[in-house]
């Protein structure tokens, strides 16, 4: 799988709600299939092992069977990865940007009150 792929199938996994959901409910502690199950009462358990066959493909999350347990651990890579690729360029170019905006203003400002007779 090329890094293009692997990013497509993290912003894929991503888009769903429910599967940020499944994240966030992870981001703290393994959970049981049962367990994340629970979390979502307005859906079935078929629906909620297909959204975490999808957060396995992106490897988002980690499955570890235990006897008759299976255990989602989540995996952040994926995230900082994206982070890396895109959030912390985009980030710190527009805050470069914002930076020379304001030196700018504030260059500005002192060039006028300079220039202004003084009272």
């Amino acid at each position: 799988m090329s890094i293009h792929d692997k990013f497509d199938a993290t912003f894929k996994a991503l888009a769903s709600p429910v599967r940020r959901q499944i994240l966030d409910d992870l981001k703290d502690q393994p959970l049981t299939t049962g367990a994340l199950c629970s979390h979502f009462a307005d859906i079935d358990r078929c629906t909620v092992m297909q959204h975490l066959k999808v957060l396995e493909e992106a490897g988002l999350v980690i499955a570890e069977r235990r006897g008759r347990e299976r255990w989602n651990h989540l995996n952040a890579m994926p995230i900082q990865d994206i982070h890396d690729r895109w959030i912390g360029p985009h980030a710190a170019a527009a805050s470069a940007r914002l930076a020379r905006f304001k030196q700018a203003v504030e260059a500005q400002k002192i060039g006028r009150e300079a220039n202004s007779p003084a009272e």
